[in-house]
C-alpha cells in the first residue's frame, strides 16, 4: 500500500510563485498541494477548511502578513507545521517568525530539492532552517544571556534528547539511538520544553546551538537526504 502523501497549503501573494511551487511538487509523489492562499486572512480560513499537514507561508503579504497569520494559526486548538518562505533574511522577519511558531525557514532562491526536503522534515516534526538563517540565529544566540532560562537544570538524558532533536532526529529515531521507548522520548521532549520555556523543537534546536550541544555542520550533515 502506498504511503499517504503530505498535504500542503501554499500561501503567497504572487500567483506565479504559487503556481510554480504547485507545478514543481506535482512531480513529487509524496507531497500533494491541496490549496492556495494569496494573503494571511485567506490562509487562516483555508487552514480551518482544509487542515493541511504542512503550510508554506510567505511573510510579506497584503491584508495580513505571514507572521500574524502564523500566530493566528498556531493559536488554534491544533498547532500546525509551518515553513516560513521569504526573499529576505532580516532579524525583524526571522526571529518573529520562529517565535510565532514556524518550524522551518526557507529562502525563495533555495533549490527545489531544499524545498522538498524542508517539507518532509517539517512534516515529521523536525526543524528545518536555511543555513543562512541558522547562522544568523546562532550569532544572535551567542550573545550573553542575562539570566538562566530555567533554575531547574537539564538532566544528562535531557541533554542527550536536546542534542538529537537539534540534529533533526524524529522521536522514533531518538528512541532507536538511545535504546528507549518512543513514549519516553515524547515525555523527555515535553519536559525539556517546559524547563526551558520553549514553544517547539525549533526553539530547542536554537538553544542547543547556543549552548554548543550541536553545530551547524552536524545539522547540515544529518539533514541531507
Amino acid at each position: 500500500m502506498s504511503k499517504t502523501p503530505i498535504t500542503l497549503l501554499v500561501v503567497d501573494d504572487q500567483t506565479i510563485v504559487r503556481k510554480g511551487i504547485r507545478a514543481l511538487l506535482e512531480q513529487v509523489d509524496d507531497i500533494h498541494v491541496i490549496g492556495e492562499a494569496a494573503d494571511g486572512e485567506e490562509a487562516v480560513a483555508q487552514v480551518k477548511l482544509l487542515n493541511p499537514d504542512v503550510i508554506l507561508m510567505d511573510l510579506m503579504m497584503p491584508k495580513m502578513d505571514g507572521i500574524t497569520a502564523i500566530r493566528e494559526i498556531q493559536a488554534g486548538k491544533t498547532p500546525k507545521r509551518i515553513i516560513a518562505l521569504t526573499s529576505f533574511v532580516t532579524e525583524d522577519k526571522v526571529f518573529p517568525a520562529i517565535k510565532a511558531g514556524a518550524m522551518g525557514y526557507l529562502l525563495k532562491d533555495s533549490e527545489p530539492e531544499d524545498l522538498i526536503t524542508a517539507i518532509r522534515k517539517v512534516n515529521r516534526g523536525e526543524p528545518s532552517l536555511h543555513p543562512t538563517v541558522a547562522k544568523m540565529v546562532l550569532e544572535e544566540l551567542s550573545q550573553p544571556v542575562k539570566q538562566p532560562l530555567t533554575p531547574d537544570p537539564l538532566t544528562g538524558r535531557e541533554v542527550d534528547i536536546v542534542r538529537l532533536v537539534a540534529q533533526g532526529l524524529s522521536n522514533r529515531q531518538i528512541a532507536d539511538e538511545l535504546v528507549i521507548g518512543e513514549a519516553t522520548v515524547r515525555t523527555h521532549v515535553g519536559n525539556v520544553l517546559n524547563k526551558l520555556h520553549l514553544a517547539n523543537r525549533v526553539q530547542a534546536t536554537l538553544y542547543a546551538l547556543r549552548e554548543g550541544l550541536t553545530s551547524l555542520d552536524e545539522m547540515d550533515n544529518l539533514g541531507k537526504e
